[in-house]
């Protein structure tokens, strides 16, 4: 582990009144400490080189795919102009650059035309990095600000991606004890670790209730994750949009399913180097820690801020709906791809719809109607 991170992050712990914080808040500053964080350093995360990968980093087809929903949500919408795509956990650019390459390959001029792009990315590092991206394939014209304030920003027309970003948001740990809900905090015994307590805030009981969970539904000893930034999270997507689309793409599961018993231990989870790290506390700023999305959360709250639910299927049902067989078949019968390019572009494909790994992810479409005065 990072010490000056944990020096930090042990500090806040033996200064608190009860000596604990919650697991969202040790979460928190684990992924997003200025300059110590897993995310707020340098180092560029989803690569070969690196922990984890993306779909969009897996091969650029996926943002090819992804364009051909793109394009048909811009003519739903009357082909707006100008029209906005916003993308939450933007990194260094890879998954909008292949979006608006896959605008190019389908001919699709008029949208390239009207299009901004608007980054949220907090990492000043991945910002400049994306900057210098848009530049060296003359899109800079298309790159609006980045990572703007959702207060200083005006409401727009498109469609906001968030793919791979929810389930980096911090959660609360809960488990059930006697029949109780009980939070597990974070302490310092020599080291992180969780100690059980009466729950921070009421919200927790009042989330999984909502979902349609109940306390007594879930076995003894069972712990879970709930995370209560998606409220904020979805404030901020309403205030940005105006009139569009809605793309929540991730690991994740309905409500049901999410707290059943199948996953007693909850889905929280470490990688590091491509590999699973059984304890959250290992590693502290070098790790990533992901849980799994409560899609049922996601749904009934955009509902609440006038984000209406149009579609949820798998990662593999929405590729090949959006075209991505089109895809495979453009890039065999050019001239230009090699039979490596085309078995990359194959290999990458296997992975992005095997159930096994990205084809299980969930995407979910929310859509807001402009008002009408």
């Amino acid at each position: 582990m990072t010490s000056e991170l944990t020096a930090v992050i042990r500090a806040e712990i033996q200064s608190s009144p009860e000596r604990r914080i919650t697991f969202a808040r040790f979460m928190e500053r684990a992924l997003y400490e200025p300059g110590l964080g897993y995310y707020a350093g340098p180092e560029d995360r989803p690569t070969d080189a690196g922990d984890f990968l993306t779909a969009p980093e897996t091969h650029p087809i996926f943002g090819w795919a992804v364009a051909r929903r793109i394009e048909r949500m811009w003519a739903e919408l009357g082909r707006p102009c100008p029209f906005d795509l916003i993308e939450y956990g933007a990194g260094s650019g890879t998954l909008a650059l292949s979006i608006l390459e896959g605008f190019r390959r389908h001919d699709s001029i008029q949208l390239l035309e009207t299009v901004r792009y608007r980054p949220i990315e907090q990492n000043p590092v991945r910002q400049r990095d994306l900057r210098d991206r848009f530049e060296k394939a003359g899109l800079a014209g298309l790159l609006a600000a980045t990572g703007s304030p959702s207060n200083e920003a005006v409401p727009v027309t498109g469609v906001i991606i968030a793919n791979e970003f929810l389930d980096a948001l911090p959660v609360h740990r809960v488990v059930v004890r006697g029949g109780q809900l009980l939070e597990l905090y974070v302490a310092w015994r020599e080291g992180f670790v969780e100690v059980a307590g009466e729950p921070s805030t009421l919200e927790l009981a009042g989330r999984l209730a909502d979902d349609g969970i109940v306390p007594a539904s879930l076995a003894e000893g069972q712990v879970a994750e709930i995370c209560l930034d998606l409220a904020p999270w979805l404030d901020d997507v309403a205030r940005r949009l105006a009139c569009g689309y809605v793309l929540a793409i991730d690991y994740g599961y309905d409500a049901a399913d999410l707290y059943g018993p199948r996953r007693l231990a909850g889905t929280l989870l470490g990688y590091r180097g491509h590999r699973v790290v059984e304890s959250p506390f290992d590693g502290v700023g070098l790790t990533d820690l992901t849980a799994h999305v409560d899609f049922t959360a996601v749904r009934l709250l955009g509902e609440r801020r006038g984000l209406r639910s149009v579609a949820l299927a798998t990662q593999s049902e929405f590729l090949i709906a959006a075209g991505l067989e089109a895809e495979l078949q453009a890039l065999q019968v050019s001239p230009a791809t090699t039979a490596a390019d085309y078995m990359r572009a194959r290999s990458g494909i296997v992975r992005m719809l095997d159930p096994r790994h990205m084809g299980c992810f969930l995407v979910l479409t929310l859509e807001r109607e402009a008002l009408r005065g």
